[in-house]
């Protein structure tokens, strides 16, 4: 098996480790600019897509202005794709859907959120099982803490001319309500960039998503420097707490589900079911169709 991977920086390398764990002979190359760009353990250099035949699939994880390009060149090889999320920074790219689309390629777009077990958890038990009033969804952590020793003003979260933003830099959010309740009947937001961070993407987001019979609210920020990702939904019988950092689920303050799982393994699931059965058994999960219409939910007017 080859592997490509479209952009080397702090969420490749946990690609780069999942795809070791799943199998240590996995050839892997990374499309580099130049070819005196840092060599990482691993993986090997390329500066054209022509110094490697049948690439098994690619990843693109380069920051999310260039995906489009990414996207384009890998399709036009037939090339099945594994991109980082969010799938792009805009709408201006339907035309790029239709293609790969016509194309009837293989395509999974990165929320491994959707592989946490308390969200697994209240998608199979807890949503189909209770009469649902409310929900509210929270997440706010510090951004200077995300990459330590780099300067977080120079990475693309804080850029908006990168396609850096909560809005969609947290979109997991979004895509785990979407994934649990499908479209909304509407959906208001509100962005603004306020804080302390002095940033020039959007650092606060509140999305309100109404459905025939609750609404739901999500809140996202860059600035809370201790971090929280939680999930409340209130029921007839009671409120449920999900934490998300910790895996555990409250009923009434009691626990109900608790796992010593964190998001960080969730990459390791989430590879081996893209290889196993988006791959090899042509399961559509989270395309680039699915993806794109997420994202008009954080974007559209």
């Amino acid at each position: 098996m080859k592997v490509l991977i479209v952009g080397l920086g702090s969420i490749a390398q946990k690609h780069v480790l999942a795809l070791v764990n799943y199998d240590a002979s996995i050839e892997l190359y990374a499309l580099r600019r130049s070819v005196n760009a840092t060599i990482h353990h691993n993986v090997k250099n390329i500066v054209s897509l022509e110094e490697v035949n049948n690439i098994t699939f690619a990843i693109i994880s380069n920051p999310t202005s260039e995906h489009a390009n990414a996207i384009k060149l890998l399709a036009e090889k037939n090339i099945p794709l594994f991109i980082e999320k969010p799938v792009f920074e805009s709408l201006d790219y339907n035309h790029l859907v239709d293609f790969v689309k016509e194309k009837n390629l293989i395509t999974y777009v990165a929320c491994n959120l959707r592989f946490l077990e308390c969200l697994q958890y209240v998608k199979n038990e807890i949503v189909i099982k209770n009469r649902i009033n409310e929900i509210n969804v929270y997440c706010g952590s510090y951004l200077p803490d995300w990459r330590p020793g780099i300067d977080f003003r120079t990475v693309y979260s804080a850029n908006k001319n990168e396609g850096g933003g909560v809005h969609i830099d947290l979109i997991h959010e979004m895509d785990y309500v979407y994934w649990m309740f499908k479209k909304p009947k509407t959906v208001r937001k509100f962005y603004s960039s306020l804080s302390s961070l002095n940033i020039t993407s959007y650092d606060y987001t509140n999305y309100l998503l109404s459905y025939p019979e609750f609404n739901i609210n999500i809140q996202l920020n860059y600035y809370r420097r201790d971090p929280k990702r939680t999930l409340e939904i209130v029921c007839e019988e009671g409120t449920y707490l999900v934490d998300l950092l910790t895996n555990t689920i409250y009923l009434n303050s009691a626990v109900i589900f608790e796992s010593n799982k964190r998001i960080s393994d969730t990459y390791q699931t989430q590879l081996n079911f893209f290889i196993n059965d988006i791959l090899n058994n042509k399961k559509s999960f989270n395309d680039i169709e699915e993806a794109y219409e997420i994202l008009k939910l954080c974007l559209e007017d």
